[in-house]
């Protein structure tokens, strides 16, 4: 019975603080002149950590942008499935080939209004995390390889951004912090998703 209730505090996701919450007056009117859009490889950022050198920091973090790019794609598609989202959603993998071609990956800086032009989109979802470990289980592994350290994130900061291509501007934009002792990529972008989207204006009840 212990070990049972252990579990669950261990696997508990914890909303610590109130989310900061933008969005334009036009923000509805805007996003629902969009036809389609795209979600932007996340920005990631892992704390370092002793005997963990910048390259393999790196790699990690594009690691996890991966992952959280295609777990909040597979997010609002669910959603989209289920008749709530209006706004098309461009498959994650065109979007992904499409910017690798631009030279994203090459270190090429893109602004929303570039990504837009380029992936043919009338809006972009853009996001940032901050984590203080990586979260999927490859970065674990390879972080409790060289730091001896084991354990999943405990701390994450993110923020989520909608950019419409038309006006060239920000219409909404989600801060959050949050916190656990067990995490995964899909557990966090279900819990922040799930709270961000009370005022996203791409959902039909908003």
């Amino acid at each position: 019975m212990k070990k049972s209730v252990f579990l669950l505090v261990m696997a508990a996701f914890i909303l610590q603080s109130c989310a900061k919450i933008f969005y334009t007056p036009d923000a509805r009117a805007l996003a629902q002149n969009q036809k389609i859009i795209a979600i932007a490889p996340p920005k990631v950022s892992i704390a370092p950590r002793k005997n963990v050198d910048g390259a393999a920091l790196i790699e990690q973090q594009k690691t996890e942008s991966v992952n959280f790019q295609r777990e909040m794609y597979s997010w609002l598609l669910k959603r989209k499935m289920q008749g709530n989202i209006f706004v098309e959603i461009q498959d994650v993998e065109t979007t992904i080939a499409l910017l690798s071609k631009a030279g994203a990956n090459e270190g090429r800086v893109l602004t929303p209004d570039d990504m837009c032009r380029i992936l043919g989109v009338d809006g972009i979802l853009t996001s940032n995390y901050a984590l203080t470990k990586p979260m999927s289980e490859g970065a674990a592994i390879a972080v409790g390889l060289i730091a001896g350290v084991w354990g999943p994130t405990n701390e994450a900061t993110a923020s989520l951004s909608i950019h419409d291509s038309g006006t060239k501007k920000m219409i909404w934009n989600y801060d959050h912090k949050l916190s656990s002792t067990l995490g995964t990529p899909a557990r966090l972008v279900d819990d922040l998703m799930r709270q961000a989207s009370r005022k996203m204006p791409y959902f039909t009840s908003r």
